[in-house]
């Protein structure tokens, strides 16, 4: 496996894991609810809640899956890039010093 390959490899672990402590926590503070009447009759998995956009997150989420968001929220794949890309940089200039 390439250097590049295990990098990615290595993020997108983390990026996975992030995404699945979102989902724990929100199902911790809803009680399972997370899921409003349209989401589930629709057959809506929650889990891809935390994945999609925004719009199709809050079609889908139940009163209090959004009220949980307000406190706790949703880490998109972007802003993830982006928290993983400035904590890298961070770590590159405590090396270089």
């Amino acid at each position: 496996m390439s250097i590049i390959s295990e990098a990615f490899s290595a993020w997108r672990a983390e990026y996975d894991d992030t995404l699945y402590a979102q989902f724990l926590a929100a199902e911790e503070a809803t009680r399972g609810a997370m899921l409003n009447a349209r989401g589930r009759e629709k057959g809506i998995d929650p889990f891809t809640l935390f994945m999609g956009t925004e719009t199709r997150a809050l079609a889908y989420a139940s009163e209090e899956l959004v009220e949980h968001w307000q406190s706790h929220p949703r880490i998109t794949f972007a802003k993830f890039e982006r928290q993983w890309q400035a904590r890298r940089e961070a770590e590159l200039i405590e090396d270089a010093a």
